[in-house]
């Protein structure tokens, strides 16, 4: 399997095409969340990170030459914080930035009042150690998107955004016109550069099987010649990593659903999954203990099977109420 992130023994690697990826060291730790810098006509960041990862971002990119009067545009591939928590940190830095996100997560940059107080009912005291707080961005320099809603580079290049959920109701994959990349965000799941694994992202509230399998055919029929992975880096094969994260994402739903057949609790699934799926030597791995962690926080066995008995339990209620109804 064919990387193409290489390391640099820095936070920025270079990609070709004016692309750079930027390790933006989430909670201070490497290889968990990569923003992408298009040095284009028109600089735009793709993907900004957690609050936290604001100061990294914003002197990366003063590194590679782009000055705060400079940046034209910022955009999140969804509003979960380890993604866009830093969006009102960065336009504030970069003040002539147009900020770019799906119509359903505009409204939650312009106020982030109930998406951190959501998080931090789930987060509790590690919300500030992982994610910092998220300033609001304002209104007047948020555009929202959907699909066809292009983001113009300069020189006739583009960014074109296709809504693809499953992970969030709210994500949009970007394609690259002049160099095919694909920015797929968390909707093709969570790849690990050192041995091409690709884990499922199956968070609560709004992991939809069908939405996430729709969401990755969509990105096989784009072929792309890049994945760009926010977490984490690049890879150019494409046609295997998809197979293999369709693979990974039916294995996690069918193991949880034989759990919840078997009349298996949420702890009963996620015992199963540890045992049947991340228990192979296949299962991707961290080197770094420290990182380890913070991925198992952000998309670990426990959050990743709570998101997939939601989803049961919703696919369950409302078949009942078909048959009640019909």
């Amino acid at each position: 399997m064919a990387d193409t992130t290489r390391p640099t023994g820095e936070d920025i690697t270079p990609l070709g095409d004016e692309v750079y990826a930027i390790d933006t060291l989430m909670a201070g730790c490497p290889g968990v969340t990569s923003s992408y810098l298009l040095r284009t006509e028109r600089p735009c960041v793709v993907e900004v990170g957690a609050a936290g990862s604001a100061p990294v971002l914003r002197d990366a990119i003063h590194r590679l030459g782009v000055a705060p009067a400079d940046l034209a545009t910022i955009v999140v591939t969804h509003i979960h914080l380890d993604h866009a928590g830093g969006t009102g940190e960065i336009a504030r830095m970069f003040p002539n930035a147009e900020v770019v996100v799906h119509e359903k997560g505009a409204r939650h940059l312009a106020d982030p009042t109930r998406l951190m107080r959501s998080a931090r009912m789930v987060w509790g005291e590690r919300l500030d150690a992982l994610f910092g707080e998220m300033a609001a961005t304002e209104a007047v320099r948020i555009r929202a998107v959907d699909t066809g809603g292009i983001v113009d580079l300069g020189g006739g290049r583009t960014l074109t955004a296709h809504y693809s959920p499953g992970h969030a109701k709210h994500h949009v994959g970007l394609v690259d016109s002049a160099t095919g990349d694909l920015y797929v965000g968390d909707a093709a799941g969570i790849y690990n550069p050192a041995t091409g694994g690709v884990r499922p992202a199956t968070p609560p509230p709004d992991f939809d099987l069908d939405a996430g399998l729709a969401s990755l055919r969509l990105f096989g029929d784009i072929d792309p010649q890049r994945l760009m992975f926010s977490h984490f880096g690049a890879t150019d094969s494409v046609e295997e990593t998809l197979c293999l994260a369709v693979e990974e994402l039916r294995l996690w739903v069918d193991t949880v659903r034989v759990s919840r057949d078997d009349g298996g609790d949420l702890d009963h699934a996620i015992a199963l999954i540890r045992e049947r799926v991340t228990s192979r030597p296949t299962e991707p791995s961290d080197a770094l203990s420290q990182t380890r962690q913070v991925m198992d926080a952000l998309s670990g066995v426990e959050g990743n099977v709570a998101g997939i008995v939601h989803w049961l339990d919703r696919i369950a209620a409302e078949q009942e109420e078909t048959e009640r109804t019909g």
